[in-house]
C-alpha cells in the first residue's frame, strides 16, 4: 500500500518547518536507516577489536555484494569510500598523466573535482579540456557532437558527470562511454547524483571508473560512497594510505580490494547500512513515490520559470532531467539571495554557478508536495515585489 506524505515525513529527521527543497546536496537519512546505523556504532564500540577484525570485515562485505547487485557489477571491483571527492583523488593521482595529455571533460562539472584535475594537471603538464556545452540542450545529439568535438589525438581520459551539479542535467554517459571505448580512451564517471535517483547499471554503462553516493539519493548516513574499477584499472590505482592491506598477511586475492578496505582505525558504520537503505525502499514503495516527484517537477517547471523569468535548460523528459531541476536567474547576490530564502522564507535551497551563470536548483522528494512548491513559488514573487536580488 502508497505511503501517505505524512508517514513518510514521520520517518525522516527533517526540521518540517523549513521547505527542504534541496535533498541533492548532502541527502537525509530516513530513521530506520540511521537507526541501523547507530546500532552498528554501538556493536563497534561493545566489542572493538572483534568488531573492527572480524564481524565488521564480515558485515562490510555483505554491504557490498547487497550495492553490487543493486548497481550491477562484480562485489569484487567496488571498495567504500567516504565521497567522491575522495574517490577521484584516489584515481586522479593514480593516473600516468604526461605532459601535453589531454583529459576531455565539459564545462559543467563540479567545483571540487575541478579542482582536483587542476592540480594533477599542473603537477604534470597534462591538459584538461573543457569543452562548452551550449544550454539549453535541444537533444543528446547535439550533445554527443559537441563534446566529441574536443577529441584530439592527445586525447587519453574523458571525464564527466553523469548528473551535473549545478545545471543538474543527465548526460548521455553510456554513449560516450560506449564511443571512447571504441577509441581506446579511459572513461572517469562521476556519479555522485545517480545512485537511487535514476535507473543505472554498471555493466551496461561499461565506464572503466565510476564513482556514486549511497548517502544522497539512496539514503544512507552521511560518509557512504563508493569507487568502481574495472580489472584492468584496479593495476594502476594507489590508495590514498598505505597500510595493513599492502602485502596482506590475509590477502582476499584482491590487490584492490586490501588496498581500502582497512587502512586504519575508523568508525565505517555508514558502509554497513547499504542493506537497510535499499530496504527501506521496498518498505515505503519508493520508486513509486519518486515518479511522482517527477512528474511534479515537470508540472511545475513552468511556473517557476514565468516567476523567475527564466527557461527550461533542456526538454522536460526523463532523458535530461530527474528529481533536480535547475533554473537560471539573475541576481547580483546569490549569497544574500540564499540567506533571505532561508531565514525570511524558512526554505532550504542552493543558489550555484556556472560560467558566471547562476542557477536555483530544486530537489523534488517523497517528503515534499505541491505545498512545498506554491510556497517557493509565491516566496520568489514576494522577493521580486520587495527587493532587487531577483531580475
Amino acid at each position: 500500500m502508497k505511503k501517505s506524505l505524512k508517514e513518510i515525513r514521520d520517518v525522516f529527521p527533517l526540521n518540517f518547518d523549513i521547505n527542504f527543497l534541496n535533498h541533492g546536496s548532502f541527502g537525509s537519512c530516513p530513521s530506520p536507516v540511521f537507526d541501523a546505523y547507530q546500532n552498528w556504532q554501538r556493536e563497534l564500540e561493545k566489542e572493538p577489536i572483534q568488531f573492527i577484525l572480524y564481524q565488521g570485515m564480515d558485515e562490510l562485505k555483505r554491504s557490498r555484494q547487497v550495492l553490487s547487485d543493486f548497481i550491477q557489477c562484480d562485489p569484487m571491483d567496488i571498495v567504500y569510500v567516504p565521497n567522491p571527492t575522495t574517490a577521484m583523488n584516489i584515481v586522479i593521482r593514480s593516473l600516468p598523466l604526461s605532459a601535453g595529455d589531454e583529459i576531455l571533460s565539459t564545462d559543467q562539472e563540479y567545483g571540487a573535482i575541478d579542482k582536483v584535475w587542476d592540480y594533477y594537471c599542473e603537477r604534470s603538464g597534462a591538459v584538461m579540456k573543457r569543452q562548452p556545452i551550449s544550454l539549453p540542450m535541444v537533444s543528446k545529439e547535439i550533445v554527443l557532437e559537441q563534446f566529441w568535438a574536443g577529441l584530439t589525438p592527445k586525447t587519453k581520459y574523458v571525464f564527466l558527470s553523469e548528473i551535473t551539479s549545478t545545471t543538474a542535467l543527465i548526460y548521455p554517459v553510456k554513449e560516450i562511454c560506449e564511443k571512447a571505448r571504441s577509441l581506446g580512451l579511459t572513461t572517469i564517471i562521476d556519479g555522485a547524483h545517480v545512485t537511487g535517483h535514476i535507473p543505472f547499471s554498471i555493466r551496461e554503462m561499461q565506464a572503466d571508473v565510476y564513482t556514486g553516493t549511497c548517502h544522497k539519493w539512496l539514503l544512507s548516513p552521511k560518509g557512504s560512497s563508493y569507487l568502481y574499477a574495472s580489472p584492468a584499472m584496479q593495476k594502476i590505482i594507489d590508495p590514498l594510505v598505505i597500510s595493513w592491506g599492502y602485502k596482506s598477511a590475509k590477502p582476499s586475492g584482491s590487490d584492490f580490494q586490501d588496498y581500502f578496505t582497512f587502512n586504519g582505525t575508523r568508525d565505517f558504520s555508514a558502509y554497513l547500512c547499504t542493506p537497510e537503505a535499499i530496504q527501506f525502499r521496498t518498505d515505503y514503495h519508493w520508486e513509486e513515490a519518486c515518479r511522482a516527484c517527477r512528474q511534479l517537477a515537470k508540472d511545475s517547471h513552468k511556473e517557476i520559470c514565468d516567476t523567475l523569468e527564466s527557461y527550461p535548460l533542456s526538454p522536460l523528459t526523463d532523458e535530461f532531467i530527474g528529481q533536480i531541476v535547475s533554473f537560471p536567474i539573475k541576481t547580483k547576490d546569490p549569497e544574500r539571495l540564499k540567506d533571505v530564502l532561508y531565514k525570511e522564507y524558512g526554505i532550504e535551497i542552493p543558489v550555484m554557478v556556472n560560467r558566471d551563470q547562476f542557477y536555483l536548483r530544486v530537489s523534488y522528494m517523497p517528503y515534499n508536495n505541491e505545498k512545498n512548491i506554491e510556497h517557493l513559488i509565491n516566496s520568489l514573487r514576494d522577493i521580486k515585489r520587495k527587493s532587487n536580488l531577483l531580475g
